[in-house]
Parts: structure tokens; C-alpha cells; sequence
């Protein structure tokens, strides 16, 4: 009888060692995600402080053309045309998330908003 119990200890660990191997293959799999995210986020944040940098500097020649009134489009839509063009949403829903090479109709409605 003891050999049959060994034999049964030995069955119980071998499944639980198979379980522990499969709970670190799923926690490798949502560290990479992890990782892979990060490094994409990253990436959008140094794009962007590079244009806030780009953007900072010619705010008061946007704040210029806005107190001047005379219906012309000013440098900060010129911006965020830009920023659309360079794959990113400029609309109120999605603002600064990456575009998936398509268009977005909320951004495309903005873009094309008759200046009031």
C-alpha cells in the first residue's frame, strides 16, 4: 500500500508542476503584452512632446491670428491637420490615440467645420 501512495504523491505533483507551467506561460504572455504596450506608449509620448515643443513655440502667433479675427485658418488647425496627417485622432473622442490607417469621421467633421 505505501509504494501505490508514493506512486499517487508523486502523480499530484507531477499535475501540479504541469499547472505552474502553465500559469508562468500566461504570465510571460501578459508581461509581453505589457512590455509591447509600454514600448508603443512610449513611442507616442516622445512623438508627441515633440510636437507640443514644435507647437509651444508659435502659440503666441496662433493666439495672434485668433485676436485678429479676420477668417483666416490659424497655425494651431494647421497643427492638428498635421497631427491627423501623421496618424493620430485630433476629435474629442479619441484625441491622441494612433490612428489605424483609416479615417475617422469625428476627426474629418472637425477638419472640415466652417470657421464660425
Amino acid at each position: 500500500m505505501e509504494k501505490k501512495a508514493v506512486f499517487e504523491q508523486v502523480s499530484d505533483m507531477e499535475e501540479q508542476i504541469g499547472q505552474l507551467y502553465q500559469q508562468l506561460g500566461d504570465i510571460k504572455k501578459h508581461l509581453s503584452e505589457i512590455l509591447e504596450e509600454n514600448h508603443r506608449l512610449s513611442h507616442e509620448n516622445h512623438h508627441l512632446r515633440q510636437r507640443l515643443d514644435q507647437s509651444v513655440g508659435s502659440e503666441n502667433e496662433t493666439k495672434e491670428n485668433q485676436a485678429d479675427g479676420d477668417g483666416e485658418i490659424g497655425e494651431g488647425y494647421d497643427n492638428l491637420a498635421r497631427l491627423y496627417e501623421e496618424g493620430f485622432h485630433i476629435c474629442n473622442v479619441h484625441f491622441g490615440s494612433p490612428r489605424e490607417n483609416e479615417d475617422c469621421l469625428f476627426c474629418l467633421l472637425f477638419l472640415n467645420k466652417p470657421k464660425q
